[in-house]
């Protein structure tokens, strides 16, 4: 697919001829600031080409699309699909708004003073200590073998979170002992699964009924994105009394109300805890018995802003 960019000047030569002028960002976006005479069609939204169609059905016409600078696929994401659609002359302005301004060019919105409207796209700074939210948080659990899978939640007891610029320390706290199946509710064999899991076998929940993953080494990404993995979690385990560091990747988010959203997933090889139930590295002959290693952990937490005392 060939895209054709312009540059400014010849954007701006474009408009006076009659071209439309698209703003292919959100309708917020557009009311803090946006190229004069531009309509507003935001390629966000499933219904991006339905729209255009209402606003220009004549494919013939020639049609400037923008968003907001070059680190940006807005516009270029636009043009893809209106050419797979059928519109022939299609120009990107190269740069977008960024660009626009640069050359020196009016933009028009009630931000338009300020100049580039933030994007958004990086994790602001959130210094600060932050208290689990227990009853807002969840803990996803998955164990399978090579026939079936059972799944869970494992409620949190209690943790924190402590930002020193991209340092990140704290703890979080599981109480095993009240460990919950999903995939089996109803069925008869559901307490039977939760008291073996329970049991010396596996996580021996009697005498270790809480598990502690300890943060020491948290950092957060020198380019932290919001919507892909902007922060590694560094710390230890401790589980059915064993201690073993465990490190992964999460994604934090700074919610509207200033509380953080943190969420990982990742799998980890209970065996190196001593849990080696069904796992065939230091049992034969385990026919139906058999457990694969890992476990597959998914993390949705909420953090809400506090002093947390030393």
């Amino acid at each position: 697919m060939n895209l054709t960019y312009i540059k400014p000047e010849e954007a701006l030569l474009k408009i006076k001829d009659g071209a439309l002028l698209i703003h292919t960002l959100p309708t917020e976006h557009f009311a803090k600031t946006h190229l004069p005479a531009a309509a507003n069609v935001c390629v966000y939204q499933v219904t991006f080409l339905d729209d255009m169609r209402t606003l220009c059905a004549d494919k013939d016409s020639a049609i400037v699309l923008y968003g907001s600078s070059s680190h940006s696929l807005d516009a270029v994401t636009a043009a893809e699909k209106l050419q797979r659609s059928g519109y022939r002359q299609v120009f990107i302005l190269d740069g977008g708004i960024a660009a626009w301004r640069a050359a020196g060019y009016p933009v028009e919105g009630c931000d338009a003073a300020e100049g580039n409207v933030d994007s958004a796209t990086l994790l602001p700074s959130f210094d600060g200590e932050y208290q689990l939210d227990t009853g807002a948080s969840i803990m996803g659990w998955s164990g399978r073998n090579q026939n079936n899978k059972h799944f869970g939640k494992l409620p949190l007891k209690s943790g924190h979170l402590i930002v020193r610029g991209r340092s990140l320390t704290g703890e979080l706290v599981v109480d095993m002992d009240a460990m919950e199946n999903v995939n089996l509710a109803g069925d008869e064999l559901q307490p039977v699964l939760l008291a073996h899991l329970k049991s010396d076998d596996f996580f021996f929940t009697r005498l270790f009924p809480t598990a502690t993953f300890s943060i020491d080494q948290g950092e957060i990404a020198d380019t932290p994105y919001r919507t892909s993995t902007n922060s590694m979690l560094k710390g230890s385990l401790s589980l059915r009394g064993v201690t073993k560091n465990l490190d992964f990747p999460a994604i934090i988010t700074v919610r509207e109300d200033g509380s953080l959203g943190l969420e990982a997933h990742f799998d980890l090889d209970r065996t190196r805890w001593n849990i080696i139930y069904g796992s065939s590295r230091f049992f034969e002959h385990l026919g139906m018995h058999t457990v694969f290693d890992q476990i597959s952990i998914e993390l949705r937490l909420v953090l809400q802003g506090m002093n947390i005392r030393a």
